[in-house]
């Protein structure tokens, strides 16, 4: 893992690094806590007939969709995100589906390139975790040098068109005063998914059992912690799935794209 360095320009060299090291193969591993200082991206790509309803799914989804950049239709460059980003080899990891379902997971999606696809990205809540860390809130996750865990809930996203479906959220748990310290550090981020959208019993939001996440891994609660639940960037993985479009591709959860953007340019006035 990189070591958190507070100097703009060493925070964006290291992230060319890593995008360095992730599109020459050497790192296929997911991103939490990898480039601090650094803003991580969630990404769904998608056939451009598709797009503008996405698009507005987005919009009216923005807590787990909130839109960073978009691309123009055919184009695998994010130039919004960093000059040198080619959607199409800086992912560690790509989901690709068929008709609703899974069919592949991928490490470069350049022959399966299409001159109609968009590229959405999406801010990520990885990418706040060093603001709570600098804030003296630990993350048990980060520690153990996993991935925090991500589950689908009973929380019902606004339909738009195909897109419908339920939203997925991720669990970091804290004492009851971290908890209260990290509601008001990651609501300073409404572009990465701002502040929890659930704090404390899981079964009230559909989950029955922290031990079995949908994705990411196995982080338990120790005993006296709250768990808080903050909407998430695979909540577009489902919602697609669920539209059962012919083709499109998705980043694997925790394998996010890291962009040049610093995270205090997310920061709310």
């Amino acid at each position: 893992m990189l070591q958190r360095n507070d100097n703009p320009e060493r925070q964006r060299a290291r992230a060319h690094d890593v995008r360095a090291s992730i599109r020459s193969g050497t790192w296929r591993q997911q991103t939490s806590g990898l480039t601090p200082g650094i803003v991580q991206g969630n990404v769904a790509i998608v056939p451009a007939a598709y797009a503008g309803d996405f698009e507005k799914f987005c919009n009216a989804n923005d807590r787990p969709c909130p839109i960073i950049a978009k691309s123009k239709i055919g184009d695998p460059m994010l130039p919004a995100l960093g000059a040198d980003i080619d959607i199409r080899t800086d992912l560690p990891m790509y989901n690709v589906y068929r008709n609703g379902a899974l069919e592949s997971e991928v490490h470069d999606i350049t022959s399966l390139w299409q001159d109609d696809l968009v590229t959405f990205a999406f801010g990520c809540s990885f990418s706040f975790e060093e603001n709570l860390i600098a804030g003296g809130v630990p993350l048990h996750h980060i520690d153990a040098g996993v991935s925090c865990p991500v589950y689908l809930s009973s929380i019902d996203t606004t339909p738009v068109g195909p897109f419908f479906g339920k939203l997925v959220v991720s669990m970091r748990s804290f004492t009851p005063a971290d908890a209260e310290r990290a509601d008001a550090i990651t609501s300073r981020y409404p572009l990465l998914h701002g502040g929890p959208i659930h704090k404390g019993d899981p079964a009230a939001i559909g989950i029955a059992d922290l031990n079995a996440p949908d994705w990411g891994d196995v982080v338990p609660v120790p005993e006296g912690e709250v768990p808080l639940f903050w909407a998430c960037g695979v909540t577009p993985h489902v919602v697609l799935m669920n539209a059962k479009l012919p083709f499109c591709m998705t980043h694997k959860a925790s394998h996010m794209l890291v962009t040049d953007l610093l995270t205090s340019q997310m920061a709310a006035a």
